[in-house]
Order: structure tokens, then C-alpha cells, then sequence
């Protein structure tokens, strides 16, 4: 059994009434979105739309502030889950709005204000300020199929330079829209038709497939994060400012290196420590293992405000 001295005593669980209440808090943060849109564009689907992803949100965060550590998890993977399956689902497939960032890119140039531009906007560009990447962990809908995989924790270092293909296809997704908009004139855009159900199905079963077999052959889950998914080029910017971050406290930590062994994103955390900063890193996607497998509990998710510096990664 592990000793610790009174210097580094384990602080105290979040009480429960304080969970509750944060989750609370996330659930109205979302319901005031709702409402606002409601009330500024005279629909009431936005409403039902935010409060139904501020409750899966915050049943998630619930779950994962009560339960215990090695089951905390559930609580993302719970919000995973229903964000998920009714971004890509309900949003997606039933009403035919293609979520994949080509879509994002035609409706922008169409000035059309629909879902995946509400969505783009606000979950992968304005509220990377807030939570930096944790949508890339609480909410997305590829990552919630690979984190089911067995490949957690990486067995080895990430790929040096195998990061640059995500701004190649961000590149190349950009070039493709702009290419058919502007070449071929393909200006008559029409929200929730069947082409948009056929790209963004054809672009899913893509993503699925190369997600896949890059976490098989790499034993990674996060490997198509890393180096394939486009989306993180919106939102590294955001997400090296954010308010919430990951920080570990150098008066309780060993310096044991399981919170290293155990980010699916090999960031080098103790660096950070080390330097008497937060993990600024903008691969940091918030999922918070670090926080789970610390057995000093030296590690929280805290609201602080700084950013910048350099990137501390673990490579192969």
C-alpha cells in the first residue's frame, strides 16, 4: 500500500452537491444558447436543439464528477454518446445536413445559417475559449466509436511530422468547396438534400474506415486525431487560450509519470509542471485520464487564464 506523508495528503473527492451543481451550471449554458436562437430566429427547434445537448453534456459531467475513478469514464463516454449519435443521427442523416467540415464550408459560402455552421461556430471555434478541445473527447461522433477500441493509452510515441497530413486535408477539403463553387459553379446549394445526406455519408464511411485501421496497425485510439482529422486547424488557436485546462500541482506530485503513460494525446505533462504552467498543449482534448490515473490526486481541471508557449509531445 502506498504511504503518504501529511505534506502530500490526498485532497478530498468534489463533493457531490458541488458536481451537481456544475452540471447545473452546463446544462443552462446551453439552454440560454437556446433560447437566444430561439427568440432571434423565431425557431423553436433551437431550443429543443441546445437543451438536449446541454443535458447530454451535463448528465455526462454528472456521472463523471460521482462516480469512482476507474469508472469515470462512463460519464464521457455517456456524452459521447448522445451528442453523437444525434449530431450525426438526427442532424445528419434525418435531416440531411452534411456535419462534415465540407459542409461547413459550402454553408458558409452559401450564407446559410444552419446546424453545421451554428455548430462549427460555436462547439469548434468560439467554445475552444471555454474548454479548449473537449469536444474532440465529450462530444464527438468518431471518437466515440474509437474509444471503444482497446487502444487507450498509446503504446508508443506519436509520429514526428505525421501531424502536417491534418493541414493537408484541411487544405484540400477548403479546395475541394472552393473548386466546385466557384470552377463548376455549383452555387444552387440546397440545405437537407440528397446530395448532402450522400456526401456526408460517403465522408463518414471514410473517416470510419481510416480511423480504424490507423488505430489497428498503430494500437492508438487517437491516431486519427493526431494526424488525419482536419478539425483540429480550427481549433488549435482557440484552444491555447482556453479558460479551462488541465493543471498539475508540484507539491503533491511524485512525478511517477502515469499521467504521461496514460494521455492518449502523448503530452508530455511533467514538462509543463516543471515550468509552473498549466498544459497549454492544443492537443490537450480535455479527457481528463491524466486527472483519473494520478494516485496523488495532483491533477485537476481548473479554470485559470493563460496561453501560449511551447508544445511538450511525446514522439516515437
Amino acid at each position: 500500500m502506498m504511504n503518504v506523508s501529511p505534506d502530500k495528503a490526498i485532497p478530498p473527492a468534489k463533493p457531490k452537491k458541488k458536481v451537481i451543481t456544475e452540471s447545473i451550471v452546463t446544462f443552462l449554458f446551453f439552454l440560454v444558447i437556446g433560447v437566444w436562437l430561439w427568440q432571434a430566429q423565431g425557431h423553436i427547434f433551437f431550443l429543443f436543439n441546445f437543451g438536449y445537448i446541454g443535458l447530454a453534456a451535463a448528465m455526462g459531467e454528472l456521472l463523471f464528477g460521482i462516480l469512482p475513478r476507474e469508472k469515470k469514464v462512463r460519464g464521457r463516454k455517456l456524452s459521447q454518446l448522445l451528442i453523437g449519435l444525434y449530431m450525426l443521427g438526427v442532424l445528419g442523416f434525418l435531416g440531411r445536413e452534411n456535419m462534415q467540415i465540407e459542409g461547413f464550408f459550402f454553408y458558409l459560402l452559401a450564407g446559410t445559417f444552419s446546424g453545421p455552421v451554428l455548430h462549427y461556430l460555436i462547439a469548434k471555434i468560439g467554445g475552444t475559449i471555454l474548454f479548449g478541445r473537449g469536444w474532440c473527447s465529450w462530444a464527438c461522433w468518431t471518437t466515440m466509436v474509437l474509444d471503444f477500441l482497446p487502444w487507450m493509452s498509446p503504446r508508443e510515441g506519436r509520429k514526428r511530422y505525421w501531424g502536417a497530413l491534418r493541414y493537408v486535408h484541411f487544405g484540400l477539403a477548403l479546395g475541394l468547396v472552393l473548386l466546385l463553387w466557384y470552377g463548376f459553379r455549383m452555387q444552387d446549394f440546397d440545405q437537407h438534400s440528397l446530395v448532402e445526406l450522400n456526401w456526408l455519408i460517403i465522408g463518414n464511411l471514410l473517416y470510419f474506415t481510416v480511423a480504424i485501421v490507423l488505430a489497428a496497425v498503430l494500437k492508438d485510439n487517437r491516431a486519427f486525431c493526431k494526424y488525419v482529422c482536419p478539425i483540429p486547424v480550427l481549433m488549435k488557436l482557440g484552444a491555447r487560450f482556453s479558460i479551462w485546462k488541465i493543471e498539475i500541482r508540484p507539491d503533491l506530485c511524485t512525478q511517477c509519470g502515469l499521467c504521461e503513460k496514460h494521455c492518449p494525446m502523448n503530452i508530455r505533462l511533467l514538462d509543463y509542471m516543471r515550468k509552473g504552467r498549466r498544459v497549454t498543449s492544443t492537443e490537450c482534448i480535455a479527457c481528463q485520464q491524466c486527472v483519473n490515473t494520478c494516485p496523488e490526486s495532483a491533477i485537476r481541471y481548473a479554470k485559470g487564464y493563460d496561453g501560449g508557449g511551447r508544445e511538450f509531445l511525446h514522439f516515437s
